[in-house]
Order: structure tokens, then C-alpha cells, then sequence
């Protein structure tokens, strides 16, 4: 699956959860918060179901494709302690979802456009890949050109997001610094890990 382009709130009542932050989504999953579909009735999910769907809200969420999270959940299980904790500060350590939480960007598909366009810099490298994964030290600041600078001011501003301790932002200065690691606590996604966890291991 490619990163998905279609009806973002349709995802959200599928979910029955806010995946997708932007206000349009939000106010049409509000509207209608039934499953999309007509004359549903709601089932119990068998097991596989219920794995499948926790899988899905880290893809959505996060805006990772099937591959890529195979990848990140491999790595993970190939490191010691809990696999599903590995993965999910994995996901938390993606240059997107870092400018997302830092509260730099209002969403994270805002975000990843941003990094896609080379807007960002990281250790005084302009960068483009929204995938790269970063390490505490790391330095991100936007690029020195006025229309993003003044984008983004307004942007840091005024999103309202919600800080984590791991993270420190500059807003004057436009600087986000990873000062630690995401522990498990940390993760913004409300998601049975150990479901996927299952779940990719069949």
C-alpha cells in the first residue's frame, strides 16, 4: 500500500479513532461516527480482526507503508527488550513525527509535506526523507529563507499541540532538539501493541 490519499475521516470512523488530526477529518468523523458503509451492523472482530485493525491505526497514524513497517518491526524484534515498545518509539523517532509532536506543524501529513520539500534542516544538512529516523542530540531547524521562516512562525504559534519531555522547541529560533529517548509512556497513539506485535509475527 502507498501512502493513502482518499477520504481521511472515512479512516477515522473506520478506526473509531482520530488518526488522521486535521480539522476537516475531525469534523466528518464527528458528524457521522458510525462505520462507513451502508446499514452496518457493528460484529465483534475475531482476533486476526482485531490485530489487523491495531496495525492499520500505526500505518495511518504514522503514514508508513506495509513494508516499512515490517521493516521497523524486524529491526525491533531483533533488539533486546519488549518488541512492541521497540517499534512504537521507532515510529515516535521519524523526522515527520517528531516536527508533528514538537508542535512545529499542526499534522503530520503537514509535516511530512514540509520535510518532502526540503524546509527542514537536520545538524545543518537540508534534508527530504520524512522516513529518517533520529537520535538524541539531533538538531532540526527550518531552513534560512523568509517565506518559511515567517510560515512556520505563525505555524509554532498557534497549532496549540500539545510538548513531550523529549523534545524541546525554540520557537523564536525555530529548533527542535532531541533531548532523549521516547519511552513507551511516551507514545501519543493509543494502540494494543501487543496485538501487532501477534500479528506480524504469524
Amino acid at each position: 500500500m502507498g501512502r493513502y490519499t482518499g477520504p481521511k475521516a472515512r479512516i477515522n470512523r473506520r478506526l473509531e479513532q482520530q488518526v488522521y488530526e486535521n480539522s476537516g477529518a475531525i469534523k466528518a468523523s464527528e458528524k457521522r461516527p458510525q462505520p462507513p458503509g451502508q446499514h452496518i451492523r457493528k460484529k465483534k472482530l475475531s482476533t486476526f480482526g482485531q490485530g489487523m485493525r491495531e496495525k492499520q491505526k500505526i500505518k495511518y497514524y504514522y503514514g508508513l507503508r506495509e513494508r516499512q513497517l515490517r521493516r521497523y518491526f524486524d529491526e525491533a524484534r531483533r533488539l533486546p527488550g519488549n518488541t512492541g515498545e521497540r517499534l512504537m518509539v521507532m515510529c515516535e523517532l521519524r523526522l515527520d513525527n517528531i516536527i508533528r509532536r514538537s508542535g512545529m506543524t499542526r499534522t503530520r501529513l503537514q509535516a511530512r509535506q514540509g520535510v518532502v520539500h526540503s524546509h527542514f534542516q537536520v545538524n545543518g544538512r537540508t534534508v527530504s526523507i520524512p522516513s529518517m529516523l533520529l537520535k538524541p542530540g539531533d538538531v532540526i531547524r527550518v531552513r534560512n529563507r523568509h517565506n518559511l521562516q515567517k510560515y512556520y512562525q505563525e505555524l509554532a504559534g498557534n497549532n496549540g499541540s500539545e510538548r513531550c519531555d523529549w523534545l524541546s522547541l525554540d520557537e523564536k529560533g525555530l529548533e527542535i532538539r532531541v533531548s532523549g529517548m521516547p519511552t513507551a509512556t511516551d507514545v501519543s497513539l493509543p494502540v494494543d501493541v501487543g496485538q501487532v506485535v501477534v500479528f506480524l509475527s504469524r
